[in-house]
Protein backbone atom coordinates (compact mmCIF):
# COMPACT_ATOMS: atom_id res chain seq x y z
CA UNK A 1 0.00 0.00 0.00
CA UNK A 2 2.91 2.53 0.68
CA UNK A 3 4.77 1.33 -2.67
CA UNK A 4 1.24 2.52 -4.42
CA UNK A 5 0.71 5.91 -2.57
CA UNK A 6 4.55 6.52 -3.31
CA UNK A 7 4.19 5.66 -6.54
CA UNK A 8 0.83 7.55 -7.28
CA UNK A 9 2.38 10.76 -5.47
CA UNK A 10 5.27 10.77 -8.04
CA UNK A 11 2.22 10.34 -10.55
CA UNK A 12 0.94 13.46 -9.56
CA UNK A 13 4.30 15.34 -9.44
CA UNK A 14 5.08 14.42 -13.11
CA UNK A 15 1.66 15.08 -14.42
CA UNK A 16 1.81 18.69 -12.59
CA UNK A 17 5.34 19.19 -14.37
CA UNK A 18 4.15 18.19 -16.69
CA UNK A 19 1.15 20.54 -17.41
CA UNK A 20 2.99 23.34 -16.49
CA UNK A 21 4.94 23.04 -19.24
CA UNK A 22 2.29 22.56 -21.72
CA UNK A 23 0.52 25.39 -20.44
CA UNK A 24 3.30 27.82 -21.71
CA UNK A 25 2.65 26.72 -25.31
CA UNK A 26 0.03 28.93 -25.98
CA UNK A 27 2.00 31.49 -25.53
CA UNK A 28 5.49 30.56 -27.25
CA UNK A 29 2.98 29.49 -29.97
CA UNK A 30 1.93 32.94 -30.52
CA UNK A 31 5.60 34.54 -30.49
CA UNK A 32 6.11 32.24 -32.87
CA UNK A 33 3.54 32.59 -35.19
CA UNK A 34 3.95 36.24 -35.85
CA UNK A 35 7.22 34.98 -37.49
CA UNK A 36 6.93 31.74 -38.61
CA UNK A 37 4.45 29.18 -40.57
CA UNK A 38 2.65 26.55 -38.84
CA UNK A 39 4.57 23.94 -39.77
CA UNK A 40 7.90 25.30 -39.99
CA UNK A 41 7.39 25.39 -36.24
CA UNK A 42 6.88 22.06 -35.73
CA UNK A 43 9.26 20.97 -38.13
CA UNK A 44 11.99 23.40 -36.87
CA UNK A 45 11.38 22.63 -33.13
CA UNK A 46 11.17 19.09 -32.88
CA UNK A 47 14.54 18.61 -35.12
CA UNK A 48 16.29 20.45 -32.96
CA UNK A 49 14.90 18.46 -29.79
CA UNK A 50 15.67 15.27 -31.63
CA UNK A 51 19.26 16.81 -32.50
CA UNK A 52 19.69 16.93 -28.41
CA UNK A 53 18.32 13.69 -27.71
CA UNK A 54 19.85 11.35 -30.04
CA UNK A 55 23.10 11.20 -29.03
CA UNK A 56 21.87 11.17 -25.26
CA UNK A 57 19.75 8.60 -25.82
CA UNK A 58 20.44 6.80 -29.17
CA UNK A 59 21.91 3.35 -27.79
CA UNK A 60 18.69 2.98 -26.11
CA UNK A 61 16.89 4.34 -28.88
CA UNK A 62 18.38 1.59 -31.07
CA UNK A 63 17.75 -1.37 -28.95
CA UNK A 64 14.54 -0.56 -28.29
CA UNK A 65 13.14 -0.18 -32.41
CA UNK A 66 14.65 -3.07 -33.07
CA UNK A 67 12.13 -5.30 -30.90
CA UNK A 68 9.18 -3.24 -31.13
CA UNK A 69 6.12 -4.94 -32.57
CA UNK A 70 3.72 -3.50 -35.31
CA UNK A 71 1.67 -2.55 -33.19
CA UNK A 72 3.73 -0.92 -31.22
CA UNK A 73 4.86 1.21 -34.02
CA UNK A 74 1.42 1.89 -35.15
CA UNK A 75 0.67 3.37 -31.77
CA UNK A 76 3.76 5.20 -31.86
CA UNK A 77 2.39 6.86 -35.03
CA UNK A 78 -0.99 7.41 -33.80
CA UNK A 79 0.33 9.68 -30.39
CA UNK A 80 2.61 11.15 -33.04
CA UNK A 81 -0.34 12.03 -35.49
CA UNK A 82 -2.86 12.98 -32.73
CA UNK A 83 -0.72 14.16 -29.94
CA UNK A 84 1.76 16.32 -31.65
CA UNK A 85 1.03 17.25 -35.24
CA UNK A 86 -2.26 17.70 -35.69
CA UNK A 87 -3.12 19.48 -32.29
CA UNK A 88 0.03 21.68 -32.54
CA UNK A 89 -0.87 22.56 -36.46
CA UNK A 90 -4.48 23.15 -35.09
CA UNK A 91 -3.58 25.03 -32.42
CA UNK A 92 -1.08 27.09 -34.17
CA UNK A 93 -3.50 27.85 -37.15
CA UNK A 94 -5.95 28.78 -34.18
CA UNK A 95 -3.89 31.37 -32.22
CA UNK A 96 -3.99 34.04 -35.15
CA UNK A 97 -7.60 34.09 -35.31
CA UNK A 98 -8.16 34.49 -31.34
CA UNK A 99 -6.50 35.48 -28.24
CA UNK A 100 -4.13 33.52 -26.45
CA UNK A 101 -5.68 33.38 -23.19
CA UNK A 102 -9.33 31.75 -24.34
CA UNK A 103 -6.96 29.33 -26.58
CA UNK A 104 -5.72 28.46 -22.98
CA UNK A 105 -9.02 27.85 -21.67
CA UNK A 106 -10.50 26.39 -24.36
CA UNK A 107 -7.70 23.64 -24.70
CA UNK A 108 -8.93 22.99 -21.16
CA UNK A 109 -11.77 21.29 -22.24
CA UNK A 110 -9.60 18.41 -23.07
CA UNK A 111 -10.35 16.15 -20.32
CA UNK A 112 -14.57 16.85 -20.91
CA UNK A 113 -13.83 15.71 -24.97
CA UNK A 114 -12.15 12.49 -23.23
CA UNK A 115 -14.58 11.92 -21.16
CA UNK A 116 -17.49 11.47 -24.16
CA UNK A 117 -14.30 9.77 -26.23
CA UNK A 118 -14.13 7.52 -23.44
CA UNK A 119 -17.91 6.74 -23.36
CA UNK A 120 -18.11 6.70 -26.98
CA UNK A 121 -15.29 4.69 -27.95
CA UNK A 122 -14.11 2.82 -25.32
CA UNK A 123 -18.00 2.30 -23.45
CA UNK A 124 -16.53 3.37 -20.13
CA UNK A 125 -19.46 4.66 -17.57
CA UNK A 126 -19.89 8.45 -17.23
CA UNK A 127 -20.24 8.95 -13.61
CA UNK A 128 -22.35 12.13 -12.38
CA UNK A 129 -18.88 13.96 -11.38
CA UNK A 130 -18.03 13.49 -15.25
CA UNK A 131 -21.33 14.58 -16.30
CA UNK A 132 -21.64 17.62 -14.15
CA UNK A 133 -18.24 18.29 -15.51
CA UNK A 134 -19.11 18.51 -19.18
CA UNK A 135 -22.28 20.72 -18.61
CA UNK A 136 -19.48 23.32 -16.44
CA UNK A 137 -17.08 23.18 -19.75
CA UNK A 138 -20.06 23.66 -22.35
CA UNK A 139 -21.09 26.37 -20.20
CA UNK A 140 -17.66 28.12 -19.91
CA UNK A 141 -17.32 27.87 -23.26
CA UNK A 142 -20.40 29.44 -24.28
CA UNK A 143 -19.57 32.50 -21.59
CA UNK A 144 -16.20 32.67 -23.61
CA UNK A 145 -17.46 32.33 -26.94
CA UNK A 146 -20.04 35.36 -26.61
CA UNK A 147 -17.24 37.47 -24.67
CA UNK A 148 -16.84 39.36 -26.99
CA UNK A 149 -20.28 41.12 -27.79
CA UNK A 150 -20.36 40.80 -31.25
CA UNK A 151 -20.31 37.48 -33.47
CA UNK A 152 -17.30 37.15 -35.48
CA UNK A 153 -16.49 34.43 -38.00
CA UNK A 154 -13.06 34.65 -37.75
CA UNK A 155 -13.10 34.63 -34.10
CA UNK A 156 -15.28 31.53 -33.93
CA UNK A 157 -13.17 29.84 -36.63
CA UNK A 158 -9.84 30.52 -34.53
CA UNK A 159 -11.79 29.12 -31.15
CA UNK A 160 -13.48 25.89 -32.68
CA UNK A 161 -9.57 25.17 -34.41
CA UNK A 162 -8.58 25.37 -30.70
CA UNK A 163 -10.98 23.27 -29.89
CA UNK A 164 -10.18 20.53 -32.49
CA UNK A 165 -6.39 20.80 -30.80
CA UNK A 166 -8.31 19.55 -27.60
CA UNK A 167 -9.50 16.87 -29.49
CA UNK A 168 -6.45 15.72 -30.36
CA UNK A 169 -4.99 15.68 -27.36
CA UNK A 170 -7.97 13.65 -25.80
CA UNK A 171 -7.30 11.07 -28.41
CA UNK A 172 -3.89 11.27 -27.60
CA UNK A 173 -4.36 10.96 -23.79
CA UNK A 174 -6.62 7.77 -24.91
CA UNK A 175 -3.66 6.58 -26.98
CA UNK A 176 -1.05 6.82 -24.44
CA UNK A 177 -3.02 5.17 -21.80
CA UNK A 178 -4.10 2.11 -23.80
CA UNK A 179 -0.59 1.76 -24.72
CA UNK A 180 0.48 1.92 -21.12
CA UNK A 181 -1.86 -0.95 -19.95
CA UNK A 182 -1.11 -2.77 -23.12
CA UNK A 183 2.99 -2.44 -22.28
CA UNK A 184 2.02 -3.50 -18.58
CA UNK A 185 0.69 -6.79 -19.17
CA UNK A 186 3.25 -7.71 -21.96
CA UNK A 187 6.33 -6.55 -19.46
CA UNK A 188 7.47 -4.57 -22.58
CA UNK A 189 6.94 -0.77 -20.78
CA UNK A 190 8.75 1.87 -23.46
CA UNK A 191 11.34 4.24 -21.75
CA UNK A 192 9.86 7.96 -21.27
CA UNK A 193 12.40 9.37 -23.25
CA UNK A 194 12.99 6.94 -25.89
CA UNK A 195 8.94 7.11 -26.39
CA UNK A 196 9.11 10.57 -26.76
CA UNK A 197 11.78 10.42 -29.18
CA UNK A 198 9.91 7.94 -31.24
CA UNK A 199 6.64 10.13 -31.34
CA UNK A 200 8.42 13.09 -31.56
CA UNK A 201 10.41 11.98 -34.81
CA UNK A 202 7.30 10.61 -36.28
CA UNK A 203 5.77 13.79 -35.74
CA UNK A 204 8.69 14.97 -37.37
CA UNK A 205 8.47 13.40 -40.51
CA UNK A 206 4.39 14.42 -41.08
CA UNK A 207 5.81 17.98 -40.81
CA UNK A 208 8.72 17.85 -42.73
CA UNK A 209 7.73 18.04 -46.37
CA UNK A 210 4.74 20.80 -45.85
CA UNK A 211 7.30 22.98 -43.77
CA UNK A 212 9.02 22.64 -46.78
CA UNK A 213 7.04 24.24 -49.38
CA UNK A 214 6.91 27.25 -46.75
CA UNK A 215 10.24 29.06 -47.21
CA UNK A 216 11.49 27.79 -44.28
CA UNK A 217 15.27 29.18 -45.03
CA UNK A 218 13.70 32.60 -45.63
CA UNK A 219 11.66 32.47 -42.59
CA UNK A 220 14.27 31.15 -40.41
CA UNK A 221 16.66 33.90 -41.22
CA UNK A 222 14.24 36.80 -40.18
CA UNK A 223 14.07 35.59 -36.84
CA UNK A 224 15.46 37.32 -34.21
CA UNK A 225 17.00 35.92 -30.46
CA UNK A 226 13.39 35.86 -29.14
CA UNK A 227 12.08 33.62 -31.79
CA UNK A 228 15.38 31.26 -31.61
CA UNK A 229 14.92 30.84 -27.66
CA UNK A 230 11.08 30.01 -28.10
CA UNK A 231 11.89 27.80 -30.27
CA UNK A 232 14.49 25.84 -28.56
CA UNK A 233 12.02 25.99 -25.56
CA UNK A 234 9.09 24.67 -27.79
CA UNK A 235 11.55 21.74 -28.90
CA UNK A 236 13.38 20.97 -25.79
CA UNK A 237 11.16 21.85 -22.87
CA UNK A 238 7.27 21.81 -24.59
CA UNK A 239 7.96 18.69 -26.25
CA UNK A 240 11.16 17.14 -24.64
CA UNK A 241 10.54 17.71 -20.91
CA UNK A 242 6.64 17.90 -21.08
CA UNK A 243 6.21 14.68 -22.87
CA UNK A 244 9.10 12.38 -21.05
CA UNK A 245 6.82 13.74 -17.54
CA UNK A 246 3.57 13.04 -18.96
CA UNK A 247 4.11 9.45 -20.06
CA UNK A 248 5.97 8.71 -16.25
CA UNK A 249 2.57 10.56 -14.74
CA UNK A 250 0.24 8.69 -16.94
CA UNK A 251 1.35 4.75 -15.96
CA UNK A 252 1.53 5.67 -12.62
CA UNK A 253 -2.30 7.07 -12.39
CA UNK A 254 -5.56 6.40 -13.66
CA UNK A 255 -7.85 8.90 -16.39
CA UNK A 256 -9.60 10.71 -13.79
CA UNK A 257 -7.04 12.02 -12.23
CA UNK A 258 -4.66 12.72 -15.34
CA UNK A 259 -7.77 15.03 -16.42
CA UNK A 260 -7.97 16.45 -13.26
CA UNK A 261 -4.24 17.79 -13.33
CA UNK A 262 -5.05 18.89 -17.16
CA UNK A 263 -6.42 22.10 -15.16
CA UNK A 264 -3.18 23.06 -14.89
CA UNK A 265 -2.25 23.69 -18.35
CA UNK A 266 -5.18 26.00 -19.22
CA UNK A 267 -4.46 28.58 -15.71
CA UNK A 268 -0.73 28.81 -16.73
CA UNK A 269 -1.98 30.22 -20.30
CA UNK A 270 -4.42 32.42 -19.59
CA UNK A 271 -2.20 33.55 -16.41
CA UNK A 272 0.81 34.03 -18.81
CA UNK A 273 -1.64 35.62 -21.71
CA UNK A 274 -2.40 38.61 -18.78
CA UNK A 275 1.09 38.62 -17.76
CA UNK A 276 3.12 38.43 -20.53
CA UNK A 277 1.24 39.69 -23.66
CA UNK A 278 -0.99 42.14 -21.71
CA UNK A 279 -4.04 40.80 -22.72
CA UNK A 280 -7.40 41.56 -21.93
CA UNK A 281 -10.20 39.02 -20.28
CA UNK A 282 -13.32 40.36 -18.60
CA UNK A 283 -15.22 39.14 -16.32
CA UNK A 284 -17.28 37.16 -18.48
CA UNK A 285 -14.25 35.38 -19.79
CA UNK A 286 -12.93 35.32 -16.50
CA UNK A 287 -16.19 33.42 -15.86
CA UNK A 288 -16.27 30.83 -18.25
CA UNK A 289 -12.50 30.38 -17.80
CA UNK A 290 -13.36 29.48 -14.13
CA UNK A 291 -16.07 26.96 -14.84
CA UNK A 292 -13.63 24.89 -17.17
CA UNK A 293 -11.19 24.55 -14.41
CA UNK A 294 -14.51 23.72 -12.55
CA UNK A 295 -15.12 21.26 -15.12
CA UNK A 296 -12.06 19.36 -14.71
CA UNK A 297 -11.94 19.40 -11.16
CA UNK A 298 -15.55 17.56 -11.42
CA UNK A 299 -14.15 15.27 -14.08
CA UNK A 300 -10.76 14.41 -12.66
CA UNK A 301 -12.14 14.64 -8.80
CA UNK A 302 -15.65 13.32 -8.15
CA UNK A 303 -15.15 9.91 -10.53
CA UNK A 304 -12.18 9.17 -9.02
CA UNK A 305 -13.43 9.01 -5.52
CA UNK A 306 -16.22 6.86 -7.14
CA UNK A 307 -13.65 4.44 -8.79
CA UNK A 308 -11.71 4.34 -5.32
CA UNK A 309 -15.24 2.76 -3.66
CA UNK A 310 -15.83 0.74 -5.93
CA UNK A 311 -12.32 -0.80 -5.48
CA UNK A 312 -12.69 -1.19 -1.55
CA UNK A 313 -16.19 -2.42 -2.04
Amino acid sequence: MKVETHSSSWGKAYLAGAFMLAGTSVITGRVLGNHLDAFTIQAVSLGMMLVVLLPIYGSRIRHTARGMKKDQWMAILLQAFFGMFAFRCLLLFGLPLTSAGEAGVLLGTAPAITALLARMVLKEPLYQGAVQGILCTVAGLALIQGAGGSFSWSHTAGNLLVLCAAASESLFNLLAKKRQSLDTDRNNELHPMVQTFLVSAAAFLFSLLPALLEQPVEQLAACGPLEWTALIWYGLIVTAVSYALFYRGVKRCDPYVTAAFSGVAPLVSMLLAVWLLREPLGLQQWLGGGLVVLGIGLIGGRAAGKLMVRAKA
